[in-house]
This record gives structure tokens, C-alpha cells and sequence, in this order.
């Protein structure tokens, strides 16, 4: 599952692991429970078990950590 940047007005910029058609919805800070949007970044990172740990480019657009089953 890919990690989305989220900005809290109060607390600052911090990541929540989400499903894709979760992406936009907004969550709840961490740390102070307030309300907070998605920042939109270049691309998610996708956590992957396994392999090797350098971060490449995925064929979609995700960083990716280790082998994925969607990578050629």
C-alpha cells in the first residue's frame, strides 16, 4: 500500500499509508486529530516485503522499496 503526505495546519506535513482510491480523502492528524489534506507530491511511496531496498521508478509512478509484483 502506497504512503500519502498529508499538512496539518497545526502539527506540520505527515504520512498515512492509504489505499489508492483513499488518497484524497482527508484524515484525522496523528497527533492533534484535527482534519488535514492531502498534499499533492510528485508521486506515493509503495512499501514492498523483501528484496532488494533501493528505490526506483514504478510503472505507476510510485517510488518504489524492494521488488513488486507491478514492476517488469
Amino acid at each position: 500500500m502506497p504512503f500519502y503526505d498529508y499538512q496539518c495546519g497545526t502539527c506540520g506535513v505527515f504520512e498515512v499509508m492509504r489505499r489508492l482510491t483513499e488518497r484524497n480523502v482527508s484524515v484525522a492528524c496523528p497527533q492533534c486529530e484535527n482534519v488535514s489534506e492531502r498534499i499533492q507530491t510528485v508521486s506515493a511511496t509503495l512499501v514492498t516485503g523483501g528484496g532488494d531496498s533501493t528505490e526506483s521508478a514504478g510503472s505507476y509512478g510510485f517510488r518504489h522499496r524492494g521488488f513488486c509484483a507491478c514492476c517488469p
